[in-house]
């Protein structure tokens, strides 16, 4: 998880670049490449599931829903930085489309003092030691077994359920309605007036 959080924000970095860079190459194709590179980027599903394993059970919720009020906030934060007062002038709108690569390059700087999240070390690489040390630097010291004794219930759950592919998923009957359901609520996320707000 931690990993591919890094690389994402490297994907991120290099298409901010690539936008702030294309007036001074005089390309259009540049902000089209790079808001490409940021359209494929994981950050948000992957911040959702780092953040939710990391967290202790009591602030699972709450760290959960911080990310989709962060998102929200950046929303904002770009529309209001896009008036033409602040940064959507004609000299300065290329620093605002490399903005982006600001929270890529905090994430970055700082996620390698983290650690790597202890369902992961413990259900997909079996590293038991390595679990209850990322869970101490997390949580702090105490008694954490009920935690590592949940994950190893969770381990022996997925044993028993068979993992699906894309496209075994896509074909599945059961599965249909609710991939429905998240195609058109993805689809039409912008017409909900999430900006206007």
């Amino acid at each position: 998880r931690k990993k591919c959080l890094l690389c994402n924000n490297l994907l991120m970095i290099v298409a901010a670049s690539i936008m702030g860079c294309s007036k001074i190459a005089r390309s259009f194709e540049m902000i089209l490449i790079g808001r490409f590179m940021c359209g494929i980027s994981l950050c948000v599903p992957l911040h959702h599931q780092y953040v939710g394993e990391i967290s202790p059970r009591k602030l699972r919720g709450f760290a959960n829903s911080t990310s989709s009020f962060f998102w929200s906030l950046g929303k904002a934060v770009g529309q209001i930085s896009g008036q033409r007062e602040l940064l959507g002038s004609q000299y300065l709108w290329p620093m605002l489309m490399a903005s982006c690569g600001l929270p890529a390059l905090v994430q970055l700087m700082t996620l390698p003092f983290f650690p790597e999240s202890p369902p992961y070390l413990l259900m997909h690489k079996g590293d038991q030691e390595g679990c209850k040390k990322a869970i101490r630097q997390l949580w702090g010291e105490g008694h954490h077994q009920a935690e590592i004794d949940d994950i190893m219930k969770e381990k022996a759950t997925m044993k028993n359920t068979k993992i699906l592919s894309v496209l075994e998923l896509m074909k599945e009957p059961a599965f249909r309605w609710q991939l429905y359901v998240i195609v058109i609520l993805t689809a039409t996320v912008q017409l909900c007036g999430i900006n206007a707000v």
